[in-house]
């Protein structure tokens, strides 16, 4: 896809390479946006224009006491466990397996800073999920981090496994867990979340949200990072995923 051929801005660019399974090759210097606030305003034209609704968010950082990002989840990318999803969707298709919580109760915005006792003690349920991430873009990951972060953080789908009760005592920090693709065992080591433990990751979300003057629901979900790195897939195949101590999930690449 060639930008150049196309009158349209950023956002519009983004959501027909997404609709059309292709990657923009040309990055003009005004695509890229200025700051943090306006890449996360392009998220949400990018919803707005895909006509969709928010379904949860992905949030995630680099390092257990790192700075936080993260992006809107269209709600028309989010399956369940066992669904298939087509790769001329998603060019290049990435895998990463990961942890998602919903909470019990609505945060509207407000004034005042959501605590993070707030937020934690509002935890309901969590439950493991697939992300399938698909930039838009074909130099990625060699595109500036703003642009990225407009574009979802290159986000495609979410499969989500059955969510259960929450459980503090879990071992978020480094459970154990399987990973595979096709015959093929794709954790990388030890599983591990770079965040070290993704519930410090809720509290930011829920004040980036609602400070940009949005409702956090309790039927968003809200999933918080890999635990085993970026799968680069080479065709079609069955992913499953296996956290112990959450039901398993699934997602076959067509």
């Amino acid at each position: 896809m060639n930008p150049s051929s196309h009158p349209a801005n950023i956002a519009e660019l983004i959501v027909a390479a997404m609709g059309a399974g292709q990657k923009i090759t040309d990055i003009l210097h005004e695509y890229v946006p200025a700051d943090a606030a306006s890449a996360y305003a392009l998220q949400r034209e990018i919803l707005r224009l895909r006509d969709t609704s928010v379904g949860g968010w992905k949030v995630g950082a680099k390092s257990p006491t790192g700075p936080i990002n993260g992006a809107l989840l269209p709600d028309d990318g989010i399956f369940a466990s066992g669904s298939q999803v087509e790769c001329v969707d998603y060019p290049s298709p990435i895998l990463e397996l990961e942890i998602a919580f919903r909470l019990g109760r609505e945060f509207a915005p407000r004034e005042e800073a959501y605590s993070d006792e707030e937020v934690l003690s509002s935890i309901a349920t969590m439950g493991a999920t697939i992300e399938v991430v698909s930039s838009r873009f074909a130099a990625w990951p060699k595109i500036e981090p703003l642009l990225a972060l407009g574009d979802l953080l290159n986000h495609g789908a979410l499969i989500i496994g059955e969510f259960i009760p929450y459980d503090a005592s879990f071992p978020f920090v480094e459970p154990a867990l399987s990973f595979t693709y096709g015959d093929e065992d794709i954790v990388p080591g030890d599983g591990a979340n770079p965040a070290g433990d993704p519930r410090r990751l809720l509290p930011w979300l829920v004040n980036h949200h609602t400070q940009n003057g949005l409702n956090v629901t309790p039927e968003m979900v809200i999933t918080t990072g890999s635990y085993t790195g970026m799968y680069k897939t080479s065709g079609p195949g069955l992913a499953v995923g296996q956290i112990r101590g959450l039901p398993a999930v699934s997602v076959e690449l067509i």
